[in-house]
This record gives C-alpha cells, structure tokens and sequence, in this order.
C-alpha cells in the first residue's frame, strides 16, 4: 500500500494504516466500483479508496471534518473529478448506486445497513472498537441477513526498551463485513448459502 499523509487534523484519530490493509482487502475495490464512505473524519480512507474505486462519496456530518478530507485528499495529490463530499449525516446523503460501503462509526448505523439491503449494495464493512457496539451491530447485520464474517484484530508496535524490543498495543478493532447482493442470491435460491450469516469462518 502507498503511503497516506494526513497533514490536517480532523480532532479525532484516522483509521491505522494496519486496519486499512484489511478494510481494503475486504472491500476489493475496483475501477467500475462506487465506493460510498460514511464518517470520513481525516479522510485516510477515503485517500485509500480513491487510489482504486472508479467513484468516491464521502459523507461527514461535521464540516471542519469534512474540510480535512478535502485537504488531506490534496495533500496525497488525489484528482478530485470523481470524488462527491457530502457534509450530511447518513442516512441522508446516501447515493442509492453504491457497490461498496464503509461505516467508520456506529452513529446512525441501523438505518444505513436498512439502505444497504434496501438497494442491493454488494459489499459493507462496519469498524467498532467497543466491545457492546460490536456485538449489537453484528446483531443488527445478522437480523439483516447481511453478514458474512465478523473479525477482531490488535496491532502493536515495537519500541525499544532496555537494548530490547517490547511492544505498545493499539485498542481491538472488530470489523463486521457483510453483502446484501450475496443475501439477496442466497434467499433467490432457497437460502442453500445461509450458513456464512453466522459469521463464523470464512
């Protein structure tokens, strides 16, 4: 992955580069893809999507927020042709075409997956850091028929102690990742494929 610089601060902390990896891997974006983004905040992932989606909407409620997507989307010398920022607050401002969505938060996040499978949308990813909001939203997925996998990792950095290493670990980060397309498929043919909702193994 490139490196993303993020110059102008938004007040609240980007999503770490280690849990972009995996938010990129699982949203597979591609140049025919709408990726839609709610909470952009700093707009590190937003930089991220635009380096590989063919569109980008962001949305972000507060508009000193906003501002520094907008910035920081200079600052990494994207082309902003085909990105659409939006100070709204989901689920107003949701495009109806989107292929892929992202919630950085959990404000509001009940009515955007109700968007998500009202339209179809093909890929969802959700990031929590509590552990109650992790376990209400997978319910929310679930109820929905949206989800795939639920996965929960920890990064920690190494810094060096005494001539050796010892390590500052980084607060868990659960990730729901769900279809509604793939729900959609599954109910078309009997619901043969309903076994991946439960999360478990993928």
């Amino acid at each position: 992955m490139a490196r993303v610089a993020l110059p102008h601060d938004a007040k609240a902390g980007p999503t770490k580069p280690e849990v972009r990896s995996v938010l990129i891997g699982k949203l597979g974006l591609g140049p025919d893809d709408h990726f839609v983004e709610v909470g952009s905040c700093t707009g590190a992932v937003t930089v991220e999507a635009a380096r590989r989606a063919g569109r980008v909407t962001a949305l972000e409620r507060k508009p000193e927020r906003l501002a520094a997507t907008e910035r920081n989307l200079a600052a990494n010398d994207i082309e902003t042709d085909d990105i659409d920022l939006r100070e709204a607050e989901a689920p107003e401002g949701l495009p109806t075409d989107a292929d892929a969505v992202f919630l950085g938060g959990s404000r509001n996040y009940e009515a955007v997956l109700d968007h998500v499978v009202e339209h179809g949308i093909d890929r969802v990813v959700m990031n929590v850091s509590r552990l109650e909001v992790a376990g209400a939203a997978a319910t929310a997925f679930r109820d929905r028929g949206l989800l795939d996998e639920v996965v929960q990792f920890q990064v920690s950095h190494g810094y060096e102690l005494a001539g050796a290493t010892s390590f500052d670990s980084e607060n868990p980060v659960y990730m729901l990742v769900g279809s509604a397309a793939r729900s959609a498929a599954d109910q078309a043919s009997g619901g043969t494929a309903s076994s991946t909702h439960d999360g478990g193994g993928r």
